[in-house]
């Protein structure tokens, strides 16, 4: 009989950024601390389709009281994903990215981070800088965008927050784990948030905290001045929204290792520099997540537009004008997709799965 966890990594791998296989075997070892064999039998019977403990209980012949504790189970440890609406709970599986890996924020130790380091180097990084621009887009720091065109809401932090009644934040799982490492980057950790059903499910298994608009925007301000990328998922109606930097943040991070990461992004906006307004601080460029400003021979910054993701955060630094944010010519530009399904579809097609 094929290993479990083998079947277990074969269907992971399906999902969202997917879930390669490795020479050393770290990617069974991650799943071993994670999952016993009876939980990945379980979720083997589970497709990301959420259901009633009842139908799952029909179609697995087993009771519907122990099908309704072990999903519980499961749903508390963060190994599958738990609905709560119209007065009734569903369960399905869920990705190991975003999903497994980010449910583990209140149980990450440095033996898991050790096991996500590994296996992000092995083989992980690889597939996130492959499908990142269908996963998270980056928006710029918005009051410092000089466009003529009107910002479209979903590209806009605070319409996004105004358009969801319950926001939560929560820890960020990738400078959790980096600090647990001894490797941590210094900036502010509780910087990710969740919308909707996500969000109910963090407040129900004490992953994260409500929090009202204004306090929102308050974690977001103090993010990117940290030097924080701020990146919501891509699609029109995000589900969460992402607080990054170069150091610690596992799609960041694998873009960066790339020589051209603005070919690995979802970015409708590039920066510039007027050479006359430039004294050369370097302001700019240390705070760049993206290595893509350099000193020219002047002495005076300038921008490699093939690392540039159009985060803003060089703008924003600069007290002296010089730098500007520009929005893409027509052809250039994105589309965002209309919701999650049609995101996680775009993701499903790039891979070769549908």
């Amino acid at each position: 009989m094929e290993n479990i966890y083998t079947k277990l990594r074969e269907r992971l791998d399906t999902y969202s950024f997917g879930f390669p296989a490795t020479k050393s075997g770290i990617e069974i070892t991650l799943l071993k601390k994670l999952f016993s064999e009876s939980d990945a039998e379980f979720f083997l019977n589970l497709t990301p389709k959420l259901e009633e403990p009842k139908d799952i209980a029909a179609r697995l012949n087993l009771s519907s009281d122990s099908v309704k504790d072990k999903l519980e189970d499961l749903a508390l440890r963060g190994l599958i994903f738990r609905q709560v609406s119209d007065g009734k709970v569903r369960y399905g599986a869920i990705p190991f990215m975003h999903g497994i890996a980010e449910f583990q924020i209140k149980r990450v130790d440095r033996e898991l981070s050790s096991l996500l380091q590994q296996f992000f180097k092995e083989a992980y990084n690889r597939n996130i800088a492959d499908n990142a621009e269908n996963f998270l887009r980056v928006i710029p720091v918005q009051k410092y965008v000089e466009i003529e065109r009107h910002i479209a809401a979903y590209n806009d932090v605070e319409a996004i927050f105004d358009k969801n009644d319950l926001i939560v934040v929560a820890e960020c799982l990738c400078r959790k784990h980096k600090k647990l490492l001894d490797e941590g980057c210094g900036r502010p950790i509780e910087t990710c948030f969740m919308f909707g059903s996500m969000a109910q499910f963090y407040i129900d298994n004490n992953l994260g905290r409500r929090v009202e608009k204004d306090e929102a925007l308050k974690i977001v301000a103090e993010a990117q001045k940290a030097g924080c990328v701020t990146q919501p998922s891509t699609s029109q109606n995000p589900a969460g929204m992402c607080n990054c930097c170069g150091d610690c943040c596992a799609v960041l991070g694998a873009i960066k290792s790339n020589p051209k990461p603005a070919e690995y992004v979802f970015s409708n906006y590039f920066a510039s520099i007027h050479q006359d307004d430039c004294i050369g601080c370097e302001a700019c460029k240390e705070i760049c997540p993206m290595e893509a400003i350099f000193m020219n021979d002047t002495g005076r910054a300038e921008v490699n537009l093939d690392r540039c993701i159009g985060c803003g955060l060089c703008l924003m630094t600069c007290k002296f004008d010089a730098v500007k944010l520009n929005e893409k010519p027509d052809g250039s530009r994105k589309s965002v997709p209309a919701n999650t399904r049609d995101q996680m579809i775009q993701m499903a097609k790039k891979r070769g799965l549908i």
